[in-house]
C-alpha cells in the first residue's frame, strides 16, 4: 500500500512524508514522493542543504530528475538536518528515504496523532522488520543478496561481502559495490581519469585483450555500465560524465526502443524557401525587441499548424492497445532540442491560436530553449506534444530519418538551408534557396498518400507566404 502524500506547491515542487517513518526520538524520514504518473525512480542531482543546517517549511531541500522533467523537493517538516542518505547523481526509488530530519516533538505528535490506529501498527512492523532485516545483514547470516559472480569477485579481494553495503535492488551486492569497497580498503588501485590514454575509465568495467602476435598492439574493450552512481566516481571533470546515461538519456533509451517497433515510412521532398528567407529578413528588420531573434523554425512551426488544419490526421495519437486513433484538437507542437542533459522534446501548446507577428511563437520557443539548456523544463513543458519537429539542420546535415516520438503518429526532420542552382523555363540558372525536409509515419495510421498530400499543403505555404492570408481566422 502506498501511503505517501504528496503535496504540489508552486514551480512543481514535490513535498512528501510517509505516514509509516513514524518520528523515532524527535527523527523524522523524508522520502522521495510520486513526482509524476508511472515515474518508479529519479535521478538526485544536487542538494540545496547539507548535514546540520536549519529548514524551514516548504523549503526546498534538493533537485531530482525523473525521464521527463526536473523537480524541486521540499520539506513538509520545520527542522535540522540530521543525515543525507544519497549524494548527487544516485538513483532514488520512489519512497525512499532522501534524509533524516530532527523536528520538534509538537510536529513530531501531530503526525502520529494523526495516523490511524492500523497505519501505526503497520508502521511498526515495517520499522521492526527494517531492523531485523539490518540485523541480519551485521550478523553474516548469509541473507545478504548477491551472485556467484559477485561472491566469487569478494573472495579474490578478499573481503567480506557481508560487510560491503549494496547499492542494487533489495540491497543487492553489485559488482561495482565489491570494487568501489576493495578501493576503499587499498586492495584495488582507484581508476585515474586525468590520462588521455587511460584504459580503465570506470569502476566496474570488464576488459577483454586482444593480442595482435604481429606487431605487439593491444586493444581492450571497455564495457560501460547504464547505471553507475556518479558519487563512485572522483570529484571534477571525468570522462566518465560522457557516459552516465540518466534522466533524458535513460528515456531515450526507452523511447527509442519502443518506436524501433512500430512500421515506418519515411517521405522525403525539397521545399524552395526563396520568399521565406526575404520574409525572415523582413521581420528582423521590423524588429525592435533586442531579446528577440527571428529564426526561420517559429515560420516553420506555424505553417505546419496551417497544414495540419487540413489533414488533421496526421495530428493524432494511436493506442495499441485499445486499437483507435484519436484526432488531437490542439496543435501542441514539440521541438526537439540537444541540450548537455539529453535529447528532450518540450512543446508548444495549441499553435494555432498563436501569430508570429505578436512573437507568441518566437517568445514561446526563446523559453523552452532556455529551460531546457538549464534542465528546468517542467511536466507540462514536455508533455502532451502531437507532432515532433527535429531541426537537425541547425547543426548539419540535409536530411535524417527520425523515429516516431509515440505514441504520436508523425514527426518531421528538417533539413539545413541551401544554396543551390535551379533551372527556370528559359533553361537560365539561378541560385535558389532549398530546405529537404523528411516526414517520418506509422504505417498503422497513415498511408503514402496522406502523407505527400499533407507536405505539399506545407509546402505551399513556406513557398507562398501569402497564401497564410486567405486562411487567417
Amino acid at each position: 500500500m502506498d501511503l505517501n502524500i504528496r503535496c504540489n506547491i508552486k514551480r512543481y515542487c514535490f513535498s512528501s512524508h510517509a505516514l509509516l517513518d513514524l518520528p523515532v526520538d524527535g527523527i523524522i524520514n523524508i522520502p522521495l514522493a510520486q513526482t509524476g504518473e508511472g515515474i518508479a525512480e529519479c535521478e538526485l542531482l544536487k542538494w540545496f542543504v547539507k548535514e546540520g543546517d536549519q529548514v524551514e517549511e516548504f523549503q526546498p531541500v534538493c533537485e531530482v530528475q525523473s525521464d521527463k522533467a526536473t523537480i524541486e523537493i521540499t520539506s513538509r517538516y520545520k527542522g535540522t538536518v540530521s543525515q543525507i542518505m544519497y549524494l548527487p547523481g544516485d538513483i532514488v526509488k520512489v519512497g525512499e528515504t532522501l534524509l533524516k530530519m530532527v523536528v520538534e516533538e509538537s510536529q513530531g505528535s501531530k503526525l502520529t496523532g494523526d495516523a490511524p490506529d492500523s497505519m501505526k501498527s503497520i508502521g511498526a512492523e515495517v520499522c521492526h522488520s527494517s531492523i531485523q532485516s539490518s540485523d541480519v545483514r551485521n550478523s553474516n547470516t548469509g541473507g545478504l543478496l548477491a551472485t556467484p559472480a559477485v561472491r566469487n569477485l569478494a573472495k579474490q579481494y578478499g573481503v567480506d561481502i557481508n560487510h560491503i553495503v549494496g547499492t542494487g535492488k533489495d540491497g543487492r551486492v553489485l559488482k561495482e559495490d565489491v570494487l568501489a569497497h576493495a578501493v576503499q580498503k587499498g586492495l584495488r588501485k582507484e581508476p585515474s581519469f586525468s590520462g588521455a590514454n587511460s584504459v580503465e575509465h570506470f569502476q566496474g568495467e570488464e576488459k577483454h585483450s586482444h593480442m595482435l602476435a604481429a606487431d605487439g598492439w593491444q586493444y581492450e574493450d571497455k564495457i560501460v555500465p547504464i547505471r553507475v552512481p556518479r558519487s563512485r566516481f572522483k570529484e571534477g571533470p571525468s570522462i566518465a560524465n560522457n557516459w552516465n546515461f540518466r534522466g533524458f538519456h535513460r528515456a531515450m533509451i526507452k523511447s527509442m526502443t519502443l518506436a524501433a517497433k512500430i512500421p515506418h515510412f519515411h517521405y522525403v521532398e525539397e521545399i524552395n524557401c526563396d520568399a521565406l528567407v526575404k520574409l525572415k529578413a523582413s521581420f528582423q528588420e521590423e524588429n525592435r525587441d533586442p531579446e528577440v531573434k527571428h529564426t526561420f523554425l517559429p515560420f516553420m512551426i506555424k505553417t505546419l499548424s496551417m497544414a495540419l488544419s487540413k489533414y488533421p490526421l496526421l495530428n493524432s495519437c494511436f493506442s495499441e492497445e485499445l486499437q483507435e486513433i484519436t484526432v488531437k484538437g490542439s496543435h501542441n507542437i514539440g521541438i526537439a532540442m540537444a541540450t548537455p542533459h539529453g535529447l528532450v522534446v518540450p512543446n508548444i501548446k495549441r499553435v494555432q491560436s498563436l501569430s508570429i507577428l505578436e512573437k507568441k511563437i518566437t517568445k514561446e520557443l526563446a523559453r523552452l530553449q532556455q529551460l531546457a539548456l538549464a534542465n528546468n523544463l517542467c511536466p507540462e513543458d514536455i508533455s502532451g506534444g502531437t507532432i515532433t519537429l527535429s531541426n537537425i539542420g541547425a547543426i548539419g546535415g540535409k536530411f535524417g530519418s527520425p523515429l516516431l516520438n509515440l505514441p504520436e503518429v508523425s514527426i518531421i526532420a528538417i533539413g539545413r538551408l541551401q544554396t543551390v542552382p535551379r533551372f527556370v523555363d528559359n533553361e537560365n540558372v539561378y541560385p535558389a534557396s532549398i530546405m529537404t525536409v523528411n516526414i517520418g509515419a506509422d504505417h498503422r495510421v497513415l498511408d503514402g498518400a496522406t502523407v505527400a498530400r499533407f507536405c505539399n499543403e506545407w509546402k505551399l505555404y513556406i513557398e507562398k507566404p501569402e497564401q497564410l492570408m486567405l486562411h487567417m481566422k
